[in-house]
């Protein structure tokens, strides 16, 4: 049976992130198995706040992206990320997704999905369930408000009430609600979701696109002047979840190891801030890329030896599981895991690298000044973190459980 899926997420390609990835990947996959997909999403302009030149000037714009019905709204922006402008950012995006959710959009859908956060997108998905009468699958890929409130992103408590809220309104009204992570689903059983109305469906990696490959490898190493090097990377955003300046610290401990070099790829929030602290301790062991295209990071992990998982030291944390995690494993590289918890677990399970306790430049140091000098142990854990990802990580599998989740409601 041929669905109709309204789907709303706020960020999608050519935006670069997780989030963007994972609804792509989704929507795709579910067009190849014959279901009609409305994508409804911003205007690109993440994470730097400013629209792309070919999007600007329009309430509304319509495209097609690889058998996708794409809709983009216009949202409002700003390069200064602070409380206010990050509200009047989600709000306009809620706004205008409702709106051309009933103006623009064409024919009757069969379900909506909602995937958070941003927590606004439920709250547009919500009442577009309600005003179309059609059930609601609301995605749940991070806890919110619960992560912005321990990250001091906010502390207003009527704001951290309405939020809650509104993020009660949707678990009560979704007909099911997808989580990515074990962490997310016990949290939720904790605040009284009945179990019968959860399921898990992960985070994990496009094994076709994410795949070592050797000619990459000697190709990117000789472009950046890396021959000889042992190379840890970063790819993903610059956020404060991720406290990058703990990778900054262990390159500084490693100053006096020419043969280690540290390279970061990315944009976000504390990326000026990162540049600064990298300016102030002098480093040369270090480089920072710019955003790159999805389909290139497969070619920067292969050129690299180790990459580099990094969250900070909170609790709400021990729940999460990065897709950057299956997707270095993909690519047959080691990890440096600095995220305790389920993704440790994890880690420990597949023998697929090193755990570092998060914010410990010290030991993330050593864990890669040891991993240099083991190239053997260092294959041995990417073949087995690829092997993993294929059996149980892959997107194609999450996919064909997301559609027999969503074949059962209709």
């Amino acid at each position: 049976m041929a669905m109709r899926i309204l789907y709303f997420s706020q960020y999608f390609p050519p935006e670069i992130g997780a989030t963007q990835t994972r609804a792509y990947e989704m929507a795709s996959r579910l067009v190849k198995m014959g279901h009609h997909v409305t994508m409804i999403t911003e205007v690109p302009n993440h994470p730097k706040g400013i629209i792309r030149p070919e999007f600007r000037g329009r309430l509304f714009i319509r495209e097609n992206m690889d058998g996708i019905d794409v809709i983009r709204v216009w949202v409002k922006t700003s390069t200064v990320k602070n409380f206010r402008n990050r509200i009047l950012f989600y709000m306009s995006y809620m706004i205008n997704a409702l709106i051309s959710s009933i103006i623009v959009t064409r024919g009757a859908f069969d379900l909506i999905y909602a995937t958070s956060p941003p927590l606004f997108v439920g709250g547009s998905a919500l009442i577009a369930s309600i005003l179309k009468r059609k059930p609601l699958v609301f995605e749940v890929r991070d806890l919110w408000p619960e992560s912005a409130v321990a990250l001091n992103e906010i502390s207003s408590p009527r704001y951290i009430a309405l939020a809650t809220k509104l993020e009660e309104k949707c678990y009560r009204h979704a007909r099911k609600i997808i989580v990515v992570t074990n962490g997310i689903y016990q949290r939720l059983v904790e605040r009284g979701i009945i179990e019968n109305k959860l399921v898990l469906i992960t985070n994990g990696a496009n094994v076709d696109l994410f795949q070592f490959r050797q000619d990459a490898r000697s190709r990117t190493r000789n472009e950046l002047g890396l021959n000889n090097k042992f190379v840890a990377i970063y790819a993903g955003i610059f956020g404060i979840a991720q406290g990058l300046d703990t990778i900054v610290k262990a390159a500084d401990r490693l100053g006096d190891k020419p043969e280690i070099f540290f390279l970061l790829i990315g944009e976000g929030p504390t990326k000026n801030t990162i540049l600064d602290l990298i300016s102030e301790f002098r480093l040369n062991n270090i480089q920072v890329l710019p955003e790159q295209a999805r389909e290139d990071i497969p070619d920067y992990l292969s050129g690299s030896d180790v990459a580099i998982i990094p969250l900070k030291k909170l609790d709400i944390f021990k729940g999460a599981l990065p897709s950057k995690m299956f997707d270095a494993w993909a690519c047959e590289r080691p990890l440096i895991l600095s995220v305790d918890g389920e993704a440790r677990r994890i880690l420990d399970e597949v023998r697929g690298g090193v755990y570092v306790p998060p914010e410990d430049p010290i030991k993330m140091a050593e864990a890669i000044l040891n991993l240099s000098y083991s190239k053997i142990n260092r294959e041995q854990m990417g073949l087995t973190g690829r092997a993993y990802t294929i059996k149980n990580y892959s997107r194609a599998a999450m996919a064909d459980k997301l559609e027999s989740v969503l074949l059962e409601i209709i």
